[in-house]
């Protein structure tokens, strides 16, 4: 089971950070000209966070979620007033620890599903369960 760790909680009065935003896409494939003219400037914080004072950050441990495109050191943001809803991506705290799982309906009730075949489903027991908030965003470094 993969660890959640480093919670910060995001701050509403914390200084912008705007980065530029170009006004044109990105082809995956291949190569385009670059387009000259800048869109906007984006702060990643309003970008990443909706709910500041309900949503916090936390550095990923393992790779039970890389299906789902959560991978080793990845930062989440994590945002406690979604709604945890059957498919949701969780934050859970099970038997002391935290991890980040998918909460799904099971055969005997609610279980946590790693988006990794190597890690079996959990069994949401009925005491030591919490839902701490829904993944709503995910950033990794490249480089």
């Amino acid at each position: 089971m993969s660890r959640a760790y480093e919670v910060g909680q995001a701050d509403a009065a914390a200084a912008e950070a705007e980065l530029p935003l170009l006004a044109c896409r990105i082809a995956a494939g291949f190569p385009s000209p670059a387009d000259d003219h800048l869109e906007r400037r984006i702060d990643l914080n309003a970008h990443l966070v909706r709910r500041p004072g309900s949503t916090f950050f936390l550095r990923v441990e393992g790779d039970s979620m890389s299906g789902a495109g959560i991978l080793d050191g990845d930062l989440i943001a994590v945002d406690r007033s979604a709604k945890a809803g059957e498919g949701a991506v969780v934050v859970a705290a099970l038997g002391g620890e935290l991890t980040v799982k998918r909460l799904a309906r099971g055969r005997a009730g609610w279980e946590l599903r790693a988006a990794n075949p190597r890690y079996p489903a959990v069994p949401v027991p009925d005491e030591g369960f919490s839902v701490w908030g829904v993944v709503v965003a995910v950033v990794r470094r490249m480089a």
